[in-house]
């Protein structure tokens, strides 16, 4: 068991990094979903999904 760590521990190491950055990624789009900021920037114009990712705003009467 010694022997196969010590031959990838370079592996390891490489993959603990990326799953903390996922993690990290991930924790970070939780916090600025619940926050309502939206993933896209905010400019709908020209975009086909403009009416389904932001709340759609009463019309005025």
């Amino acid at each position: 068991m010694v022997a196969w760590l010590a031959n990838n521990v370079g592996t390891i190491i490489i993959c603990a990094i990326l799953i903390c950055l996922v993690t990290f990624i991930i924790i970070g789009m939780i916090r600025d979903r619940k926050k309502g900021k939206s993933p896209c920037g905010g400019k709908c114009c020209g975009c086909p999904m403009a009416g389904s990712c932001h709340g759609a705003e009463p019309k005025k009467k």
